[in-house]
């Protein structure tokens, strides 16, 4: 359900964003939002709490934001908080960067090794990504996972290629278990 809300919303944002040719705009603020948020995890306990009203959010929305953030995504965060849709902020707003990032060709791609990669390999890893995809542009995220043993994840939206030596181990001893069995 999160997520549904979470694309229904993100879309608006989007389609709004569109409508008014505001794409970057909207993209560079809607990331110091969320940045901001993130940093400050009272305020999103105070606009989900059930016994602040309404209008006492709505208030410190205006307190909080008015002259800061533009009139769209102020306007934005009034709808979403008179339709009790905060607790979804945090995926609705993670919608609309990847929406916009998409029409851009801008990929996010997740990479998991077993060990620190040089910036020669995270380059070559990159290249090779933007060759095999219709992307213009990626936006690398490296993480490290000794559990891999070698190898690497790349995880681009809900498309997953796991080469990983622990992945390859996991095929074998399945096949080992239907040999047996059989």
């Amino acid at each position: 359900m999160a997520k549904l809300v979470g694309a229904t919303y993100g879309e608006a944002l989007f389609e709004l964003a569109v409508d008014e040719g505001k794409e970057n705009e909207l993209l560079d603020e809607v990331c110091a939002l969320k940045e901001l948020l993130s940093e400050n995890p009272d305020f999103g306990s105070l606009m989900n709490h059930p016994k602040v009203l309404k209008e006492e959010k709505l208030k410190v929305l205006e307190n909080v934001f008015d002259g800061r953030l533009s009139k769209e995504l102020l306007g934005f965060l009034h709808l979403i908080v008179s339709k009790d849709r905060y607790g979804e902020i945090d995926s609705i707003l993670d919608f609309f960067i990847s929406e916009v990032k998409r029409v851009k060709g801008i990929g996010i791609a997740y990479v998991t090794t077993a060990m620190d990669l040089n910036e020669a390999k995270k380059t070559e890893i990159e290249q090779k990504l933007l060759s095999t995809t219709s992307f213009t542009k990626m936006e690398m995220h490296y993480q490290v996972d000794e559990d891999l043993i070698g190898g690497m994840v790349i995880r681009i939206g809900d498309r997953v290629v796991d080469s990983s030596i622990k992945n390859r181990l996991s095929g074998l001893s399945r096949e080992l278990l239907k040999v047996q069995l059989q």
